[in-house]
Parts: structure tokens; C-alpha cells; sequence
């Protein structure tokens, strides 16, 4: 490098955006991503130790920190460290460093770490050629990528890499960058007087998304696009925070009323069968900055607590859905969100897997009851207690089914479950209805109890106890 170079150099550095100048050296530095490289960690104790013989892919949506910590190793590691773009990058480009690698191996006995970016955007035959240096040891690569790299990476890559899956960063982690950029006097902005109004660096962390990326952006183009006030301050409100991020800011608090008031909207029209009202809370939630996981873990529920068996397909659809989020993350994941939700506000009600509850609340009430003796396991107590004995298998019989018993002797026609009239449960309905009349004649039973459904206030208090039962 000469003179020229070294000085182009450094002014691109001066010059460079505002998340590219903050970026960590230092594992000290790093912010999020706690559960991978939190003191004490397996990837902390690596990269601390310069022990880094496995080679690594690092998975997880923009702004999360992949590049920064192939960064931190590149300045803790004594290998030499190379990198490339897979957008950029071609068969050519890898050649020179597979050479340039087993050059260093041969002469110096020095390891390569190459750290490939956009590591699935490499086509299949440039994954190959990657391969037997990776095997041989001539190369430790650390790939980044945005997408599931069990679909998006060739198995044999992926099965010599330890897959590290990095999670969006929490509100906490985007106030730390912000809080970070302001005060920083060498790369930030701590030289100048800039108030960042509390309720703009609220609609900044809430809209980021998780993405420090896109959050340092935004307080960049906000800081430089604002001219100092009366007082030579550089003022950063509300209206500067929403035009820096192309996103105007909503009522919603990811901590506070608007947050649960409006799942619960959500939920409520989805149960209801409202597919319109279930859209637009599902647009308002989505455009405040909500997790989408945690909308799909709510799909999900509502899935076995408002459709259950009236439509057994709505629970594999939510769950194909979260499954496909993962695949694709935004902003084209909200296709199989938006699928999921109208199928199950469209489709057939029950709330007849609330039946367990009432088995639930039976169990608090009741003294401890024993397993009848034909149901226990037989493989450890059958010869000397006579566990076991007397049960008859279901599939050895005519309809692969058999009356007996098996619920305790004192609860023997009580009936939990009762399926409603929607959907496929009348089906059910007349199924079941053989098999207990059958069960009724054979055990003798004289009087049955249908249990009554329960409101939705004794739903709510077993669920409470429920949840404390558990943990």
C-alpha cells in the first residue's frame, strides 16, 4: 500500500456510515446475541482463546450482528483473515485465496480464516469448491447469511460448520447503539449537542425491528439532515425520528396497554370470524415494530384454543406458517402470517380442546388416584406385581377397536370432551358416541356425567393456576 492508498483509506473510513464506524472491536464491545457469546459461552471461549478450528456459519436477519463478530474474530485471531462477498465474488476470486491459503499453510504453518458474506447467494458449484480446503483444514470459513442455511447451504458445508442462529436485538440492545452513537467523541457523535427527544428514540427503537443496522442508520440521516436550533443544538423530535425512518409512529408500547390491547383485538376478531378486523389489527402490530414470532406463537394457540377439532388443518397451517416465517423473515414472510390468519378466522369454531381444564381442575380437587393395574407398564413390575395384566391391545381387534377400561374405577363415565357441532367434530360426535355406548355396556356403567363447559371466567382462573402448576 502506498501513500495514496493509506490516505484514500483513512478518509473512507472517516466517511464511513455511521453503523460502519461503530462497529465493535472487541467482544466487550458487542452488543446482543448474549446466549452465543455471553461470558463464559463455547463461542466466547473460542474466540477469546484463538481456538477457532471449526468453521462457523452465522445465521440470523440483517442488523444482527453477523459481520461484526466475524469482524471481532479477524482482530482476535493470529490466522490470517480474509474475506469475500458471495454477491461479488466469484470462482476466480476463491481460487486466489485457496492458493494464497495453502501458500501460508505450506510456509508458515498459518491457519486462513475466510469469512464469506451472503455465504447461500453461491451457487452450488462454488459451495463444492470450497469443500475439501474446508475438509482439509486448509481453510476455516466463517459464512453470514440471512437465510436457513440447512436449505440455502450445501449439507456437506453444513454439516463440517457448527450453525449459530443469531436472534434480532432486543429494544435494550437498539438503546445501547443509540445511547453508544451519541456519546461516542470519535466515531459518534459526541462532540456534537444533540438531544435525541425521548419519544424519538422510542419510534426509532420500536420501528428498527431489531436491526442496529437500521437503526444507527436512521439516527445518521436524522443528525445530519437537522440544522442546529436557536441554542446551536441539534434537536432530533418525533416528526425528524419518523421522516429519518419513512414510518410514521403508532400508539403501541410493546411493555404497555396498546401492546396487549390490541393481540387481544387480534385475537378476538380471529375468534369472532372477522377476517377484516384480524387483518388490520395484524397490519397495526406488524407496522408498530411487533415481533412477527410473537404473532405466530399466538396463531398458533389460537389455533387449538378457537378451532381445535372443528378444523384439524388449522393448527398445521399456523405452524406452517411459523415454520415458513423462519424460512423467509420479512417482508415476504407476512404472506404465510396474512395466509394463516385468514384461514382461521374463516374457519369453523370449537373451543372443545377447553375439555382438558376441566380434567385439570378435577385433578386439584381430587385425592391421589392410582393407574388401574391393566394400564401400568408391564415391562418392569408384569411378572411380580401383575402389571399389565388383563389389557388388550386396540389393533388386534375389528375396527382397531376395543371397549375397556381407562380412566380409574370412580371416575369411570365421566366424560370430559364434548364435541361441538361445527366442522368436522360432528363426525367425531357420532364416532365417539359408538365407542362410549360400546365401553357403557361392557364395564357396566349406570350413570354418566357429561361435565358442563366452563365459563370463560373458570377458564381463566384454572388457566392461572395452570401456569403456576408448571413452572
Amino acid at each position: 500500500m502506498d501513500l495514496f492508498d493509506h490516505a484514500m483509506e483513512q478518509d473512507l473510513k472517516k466517511k464511513a456510515p455511521l453503523a460502519a464506524r461503530l462497529r465493535p472491536s472487541t467482544l466487550d464491545e458487542f452488543v446482543g446475541q448474549e446466549d452465543i457469546v455471553g461470558e463464559g459461552k463455547l463461542l466466547h471461549r473460542a474466540i477469546m482463546t484463538d481456538r477457532l478450528f471449526s468453521s462457523l456459519i452465522f445465521w440470523g436477519p440483517p442488523g444482527t450482528g453477523k459481520t461484526t463478530l466475524a469482524m471481532v474474530i479477524a482482530n482476535h485471531t493470529e490466522s490470517h483473515f480474509t474475506s469475500l462477498s458471495a454477491v461479488m465474488a466469484g470462482k476466480a476470486d476463491l481460487r486466489l485465496v485457496i492458493k494464497e491459503a495453502s501458500d501460508l499453510r505450506k510456509m508458515y504453518q498459518k491457519r486462513t480464516i475466510l469469512f464469506v458474506d451472503e455465504v447461500h447467494r453461491w451457487n452450488k458449484a462454488q459451495q463444492d469448491g470450497l469443500l475439501p480446503y474446508v475438509e482439509n483444514g486448509t481453510i476455516t470459513l466463517i459464512g453470514a447469511t440471512t437465510e436457513n442455511p440447512y436449505f440455502e447451504v450445501n449439507s456437506a458445508l453444513v454439516s463440517r460448520s457448527r450453525i449459530f442462529q443469531l436472534k434480532s436485538l432486543t429494544d435494550e440492545d437498539i438503546q445501547t447503539l443509540l445511547d453508544r452513537a451519541l456519546k461516542d467523541k470519535e466515531h459518534g457523535y459526541g462532540n456534537l449537542p444533540v438531544i435525541l427527544e425521548e419519544d424519538a428514540k422510542a419510534h426509532l427503537i420500536r420501528v428498527a425491528g431489531g436491526d442496529g443496522r437500521n437503526a444507527l442508520n436512521a439516527l445518521e440521516l436524522a443528525v445530519e439532515s437537522t440544522p442546529p436550533d436557536g441554542k446551536k443544538n441539534i434537536r432530533v423530535t418525533l416528526d425528524i425520528a419518523q421522516d429519518s425512518i419513512q414510518r410514521r409512529a403508532v400508539l403501541y408500547d410493546k411493555d404497555g396497554d396498546a401492546h396487549y390491547d390490541t393481540i387481544s383485538a387480534f385475537i378476538k376478531s380471529i375468534r369472532g370470524s372477522d377476517p377484516d378486523a384480524a387483518l388490520y389489527w395484524l397490519a397495526k402490530m406488524l407496522y408498530a415494530g411487533e415481533d412477527p414470532r410473537f404473532i405466530l406463537r399466538r396463531l398458533i394457540i389460537s389455533a387449538g384454543e378457537d378451532i381445535g377439532l372443528a378444523d384439524p388443518m388449522g393448527l398445521i397451517v399456523a405452524n406452517a406458517a411459523a415454520q415458513a416465517f423462519d424460512y423467509i423473515g420479512l417482508p415476504e414472510g407476512v404472506y404465510p402470517i396474512v395466509e394463516a390468519v385468514l384461514y382461521l378466522a374463516t374457519a369453523p369454531k370449537s373451543n372443545s380442546a377447553g375439555a382438558y381444564f376441566k380434567a385439570y381442575d378435577m385433578i386439584e380437587k381430587s385425592s391421589r388416584i392410582g393407574v388401574p393395574s391393566h394400564l401400568k407398564d408391564a415391562s418392569r413390575d408384569g411378572k411380580a406385581l401383575g402389571h399389565g395384566a388383563g389389557y388388550q391391545y386396540p389393533h388386534a381387534h375389528p375396527d382397531h377397536f376395543l371397549p375397556q377400561q381407562y380412566l380409574p374405577e370412580n371416575l369411570l363415565g365421566t366424560y370430559f370432551y364434548r364435541p361441538s357441532t361445527q366442522g368436522y367434530e360432528p363426525e367425531i360426535e357420532e364416532r365417539l358416541s359408538r365407542w362410549r355406548e360400546a365401553q357403557r355396556k361392557v364395564l357396566g356403567i349406570k350413570t354418566t356425567e357429561e361435565l358442563p363447559d366452563l365459563s370463560e371466567q373458570e377458564i381463566q382462573s384454572i388457566k392461572t393456576r395452570h401456569k403456576k402448576g408448571l413452572k
